[in-house]
Order: structure tokens, then C-alpha cells, then sequence
């Protein structure tokens, strides 16, 4: 006989702390699965921490079972993305549950009351607080190790969510391209994008200078060129500021591509990254006593790279600038030794960014979705 579920809503931080680290445990045994960093998910779930919660409410609940923790879930309201949708959604993410229709009938429940209570009428996710977090729910793919910027989750969610009554509601493809030892034939043609249109790249002598002189164009361009994506919402100044402060100052500036116009004005970007899901794994998700070694030689030696955001204002995206910044990453990618790269994951029905890789002949790596509900 079963023992009664129980759910309670997190409103301590040791009870945060549970919620945090509880898929350690759910996948212990699991190879592929890479855990987040226990410092960003503090930073991003604090209320007093995360500017998002500017525009976002939200409560995280823990399912027991026996007096075990057996399931996890955050419920978020992001009203921006409400307003520019003009939908009344509430969000689940941070999902993780054992393989037991009980325990996610538990949790989402407690979702759909949580955001009936708030006017909500539909339930979507896993979406985080805004398209900076992980989303999609992993429905391809297992076999490959996660990036560390994905979600990971065991084949049984996709068979429990749909038991629950969720359909699919938009879907991310990832793929991985091999990086050659030279240059693609069509990348060869990009000063003629340069000469023809007046763009070019920005020549850095330092990851500080690139940040101070084109941190927060960086984000206000992604703001433009994201804006009619699935669910986007964007960024405020608050949020600018605190990704500018805590993310670029880490970045190489050879992985970090900002394309400027004739004015300076930046109109297209890349930011890349070495793999770190290996390292990441290695140290647990701590990068302290000793996490941040394997952390740093991951960021100095290594042969993948992930390409974490890319994206081109509207008005440039048929000129060829893209060509550009393939060909400054490429160049920089044969210097230091990088032999593959790993996309993330893309909108099923954004077709102008994967036709954008054509010429690198991707290959599959996952596929992830977002469900919905009506409540």
C-alpha cells in the first residue's frame, strides 16, 4: 500500500537548499545528467536575489512521501510575458519527480490552484522565469551527455505528462555541427558582406573592454531579435545589469562575437563557450573547496564548445551578417583546437536560425518541449 503524498510550499532555505539539491539524488546513477550550479540556482530562486521577480511571482513545492522527498516543482507567473502574449499562464519549472503518476499529479495540482488562485487559466512548462533559464523537457536525446545549460530528465516525463492531460505546446531542436580545420567555401565571401553593408566585427583587446563597451547592447539586441519567439519576454535593466556583471567578466573574448554597424551600433551577436557539462558533473555543482578547478581547465583546454546564444536585429538578418560571425567563431574556434560545437536548443518553428547552420550539416543531439493545459 502506498504512503499519502504529501506537498509543502518551500519557506525556509533549508528547505530551498532541499529543493535545490534534490536531483542529486534522483539522478545519482544517471551518466548523462549534468547538475546545475548550486550558487546560480540560490541566486536565480531567491526572491530578494532574482530581478525577474520585478515582473514574476512565484512558489516552489516539495512533494513527500514517507517523510522522503519525492518530487519537486516551482510555479511562476511571469506577467510581462502574460501582457505581450495577453494570455493568463502560469508556469511550471524546476521539475523533477520519481516515476510515479501519484507524485506529478501532486505536484502539477498544486500548480494549477496556485495560478487559478491568481487568475491563471492555462498551465504551461517547463519554462523558467524568463528564456535565460532552462526550459523544454527532454524528449529525444538521452543518450547524450546534457549541456550544461539544458534541462536533463529520465524518458518517463514525457509518458507521465501526457498521462496528466498535457499536450504538446512548442518544441526546441539541439544539434551539434563538427568544426573543420578550415573554412567553409560560403564563409570566405564574408568581407563582401562587410564591404557591401558596413558591418563588421567588433576587434576587442579584452573580454573588460568588450563587456563595458557592448555588455548591455549585447542583451538589449537579444531583446529585439528574440522579441517574437515562443513565450519571450524581455529583459529588464535589472536583469542587464546582473547578467553583464556576473557572466561576461567569465567569457573569452574570442568565443563573444558582437557585429557592429557603421555607427558602432551592434546589430548582431554570438557568445559561445567551452563545454562544461564534464567539469560541471566532476565538481557537483560546487565550485567550492575544489569545484573550480575542473571548472577552469574546462574553460582553458578543450575540444567542444557550446554556442549559448546567437542572434541578429531583424532588419540585418537577409544581408549575409550572420556569415560574419560564423566566420570570426570558426577562426577562433581552428586556433584553439575546437573540433565540434554544440548548439542550444532552437525553436522547432524558427527556421531562419537553423537554416543559418546549413552549411556546417548539423547533426541531432536532443529535443525538448514545452506542454500545456487548460485549468
Amino acid at each position: 500500500m502506498k504512503q499519502e503524498i504529501t506537498v509543502v510550499k518551500v519557506s525556509t532555505r533549508c528547505q530551498l537548499r532541499t529543493f535545490i539539491t534534490y536531483p542529486e539524488r534522483l539522478y545519482k546513477n544517471c551518466d548523462n545528467w549534468v547538475p546545475a550550479l548550486i550558487g546560480d540556482e540560490f541566486e536565480t530562486l531567491r526572491k530578494d536575489k532574482n530581478p525577474a521577480f520585478e515582473f514574476c511571482d512565484a512558489d516552489y513545492f516539495l512533494a513527500y512521501r514517507d517523510g522522503n522527498v519525492v518530487g519537486r516543482v516551482a510555479a511562476i507567473i511571469n506577467h510581462n510575458a502574460n501582457r505581450t502574449w495577453d494570455c493568463k499562464v502560469v508556469r511550471f519549472g524546476w521539475l523533477d519527480f520519481v516515476d510515479d503518476a501519484d507524485v506529478l499529479k501532486a505536484l502539477l495540482s498544486e500548480v494549477e490552484k496556485w495560478g487559478a488562485e491568481r487568475g491563471c487559466d492555462t498551465m504551461k512548462g517547463p519554462l523558467g522565469f524568463t528564456d535565460m533559464d532552462k526550459e523544454g523537457s527532454l524528449v529525444e536525446g538521452y543518450e547524450n551527455l546534457s549541456s550544461f545549460t539544458c534541462l536533463y530528465n529520465y524518458p518517463y516525463y514525457d509518458t507521465r505528462l501526457k498521462e496528466y492531460g498535457l499536450e504538446k505546446d512548442a518544441d526546441w531542436l539541439q544539434d551539434w555541427v563538427e568544426i573543420s580545420p578550415q573554412l567553409p567555401e560560403v564563409l570566405k565571401y564574408a568581407e563582401l558582406v562587410e564591404k557591401r553593408f558596413g558591418l563588421r566585427v567588433y576587434q576587442a583587446r579584452s573580454m573588460k573592454e568588450l563587456g563595458d563597451k557592448y555588455g548591455k547592447a549585447l542583451f538589449h539586441t537579444l531583446n529585439e531579435a528574440f522579441a517574437p519567439l515562443y513565450q519571450f519576454t524581455k529583459l529588464s535593466e535589472k536583469q542587464i545589469d546582473a547578467y553583464v556583471k556576473s557572466y561576461l567578466g567569465i567569457l573569452n573574448k574570442d568565443f563573444v562575437c558582437i557585429l557592429v554597424d557603421r555607427e558602432d551600433k551592434a546589430v548582431g551577436f554570438a557568445v559561445c563557450v567551452p563545454s562544461l557539462s564534464k567539469a560541471i558533473k566532476k565538481a557537483r555543482g560546487r565550485l567550492f573547496p575544489f569545484g573550480f578547478i575542473p571548472i577552469l581547465k574546462a574553460l582553458n583546454s578543450n575540444d567542444t564548445i557550446e554556442a549559448l546564444m546567437i542572434g541578429v536585429l531583424p532588419e540585418y538578418q537577409r544581408m549575409g551578417a550572420s556569415a560574419l560571425i560564423f566566420k570570426y567563431l570558426h577562426e577562433n574556434a581552428i586556433k584553439y583546437g575546437i573540433k565540434r560545437m554544440v548548439m542550444n536548443p532552437q525553436l522547432e518553428t524558427n527556421l531562419k536560425v537553423q537554416t543559418l547552420f546549413d552549411v556546417y550539416k548539423p547533426k541531432p543531439y536532443t529535443r525538448r518541449r514545452s506542454y500545456s493545459k487548460k485549468i
